[in-house]
């Protein structure tokens, strides 16, 4: 029998917290603490041991990218991070997911989007809505010395696996990188396994942020791509 999903909510607002703790709950999914600033939600991590950690950038004491670098530290068992944000992208979201968050979500997100969103990255899977993601990184890579670089080298992947990264940091699920490289969705996964391996890389966030600051996708390149508006976690 699968465990139930465990997830921790981090917002300084009581208002958002209890209205996606009452979401999470109708859908079979354990909300197991609550923080109202960073500081709380490091020792509600540590005590609550979530799979899942739903994080506000902007909070009192210690702010969101902070809790997360904190949580994400390298200790065993550490549990997935999505950073809330609203369309004004926080200038701090982009170094949260340097950091290692698998995602984010706007606050206005809908109750479907939020429980596929925890249920998605708790696979492992990162979560990804291509028209919100690539202006965060097209901002922010941009801006030298405002965040910590992803530094690696491509030189280790191969002409398909570099197609692939450049295909995936303009936001195509697998399904549509298969549908454009003409390959088997499998054959895909396992092109994007590697790519993850080679570089080192937590999931497809920091392959995205990392195919930006290596220069392999522009922003020129991608602003002419064809994407969708947004897309439901996969």
């Amino acid at each position: 029998m699968t465990e139930p999903l465990r997830v921790l909510l981090a917002d300084d607002q009581t208002l958002v917290r209890t209205g996606f703790r009452m979401i999470l709950n109708a859908d079979g999914v354990d909300v197991v603490g609550e923080a109202a600033n960073g500081a709380e939600a490091v020792e509600a991590v540590r005590r609550s041991r979530p799979d899942v950690v739903l994080m506000d950038v902007r909070m009192p004491e210690m702010d969101g990218l902070e809790a997360t670098r904190r949580i994400l530290s390298g200790a065993p068992g550490e549990p997935r991070v999505i950073i809330l944000t609203t369309f004004d992208l926080d200038r701090y979201v982009y170094a949260a997911l340097s950091a290692g968050a698998s995602g984010f979500l706007l606050k206005d997100v809908t109750p479907e989007h939020l429980t596929a969103a925890v249920r998605t990255v708790r696979t492992g899977d990162a979560l990804l809505a291509p028209a919100i993601t690539r202006r965060l990184v097209q901002r922010f890579t941009r801006r030298g010395g405002e965040t910590a670089a992803l530094h690696r080298d491509l030189t280790t992947l191969t002409p398909r696996e570099l197609e692939v990264l450049g295909l995936l940091a303009r936001g195509l699920s697998n399904a549509e990188l298969a549908t454009r490289l003409h390959l088997a969705e499998a054959t895909v996964k396992t092109h994007v396994a590697r790519i993850l391996a080679k570089l080192g890389l937590r999931d497809r966030v920091q392959a995205v942020i990392v195919a930006y600051e290596t220069g392999l996708v522009s922003a020129g390149a991608h602003e002419a791509a064809q994407l969708p508006t947004e897309q439901t976690p996969r």
